[in-house]
């Protein structure tokens, strides 16, 4: 079994924390996107789009998508539970997920490959585009913040691959300086405790 990985790039980072909570190591091959390694011929026999990270299974199989990695190391290993254990708890997990990576992760992502100079050479900017997602950017903080009163975690008293997911997008903006504005007092406090957990190093 093995990682492809870019240890710079959010995606895999959400899968590498993920491991790290369920206390699985899995060995790494670093594929570099800022070199354009990721569109070799031989990354895309793996994944067709050339995305990162894809799990390669002992018997050849390669599994893409950050979630649906996550997913198969859950169901190997259910403890911690990461994306719920009942089924109200599943499901709960399982929209606040979608929730952010749609309103928060791609805006983030997007506001990135489509502004900043360093991705020029790999991405046909658009910087209406950019422009427009890190105003949406910004106002998912505010949602964040508000929907993190009175809870500890994303989704209540656990920790789950939503939070996983809303940390590596705030992170990652950070290469944009986008930032949680210190009047977000729920959305920053937050953030301090799952950066402070081991697993935000992986």
């Amino acid at each position: 079994m093995k990682l492809y990985n870019d240890k710079l790039a959010p995606n895999p980072r959400r899968v590498r924390i993920f491991l790290a909570e369920k206390g699985i190591h899995v060995p790494t091959e670093d594929i570099a996107i800022m070199k354009g390694e990721h569109k070799s011929p031989e990354h895309r026999a793996r994944n067709a789009f050339g995305q990162l990270p894809v799990l390669e299974l002992d018997d050849g199989t390669h599994i893409s998508e950050s979630v649906a990695i996550c997913r198969y190391f859950e169901e190997l290993n259910p403890d911690p539970p990461l994306m719920g254990a009942s089924p109200k708890e599943k499901a709960l997990v399982e929209m606040w997920q979608r929730q952010i990576e749609f309103n928060l992760f791609m805006p983030v992502a997007m506001t990135f490959r489509h502004t900043h100079p360093a991705m020029g050479a790999l991405e046909t900017q658009i910087a209406p585009w950019g422009e427009l997602n890190k105003e949406r950017a910004q106002k998912s903080l505010q949602w964040l913040d508000q929907s993190l009163a009175g809870k500890e975690f994303i989704t209540g008293r656990n920790f789950s691959i939503a939070d996983i997911t809303a940390m590596c997008a705030i992170d990652f903006g950070r290469i944009w300086r986008f930032a949680i504005p210190t009047e977000l007092e729920n959305a920053r406090r937050w953030h301090a405790a799952v950066a402070a957990r081991p697993s935000a190093k992986a």
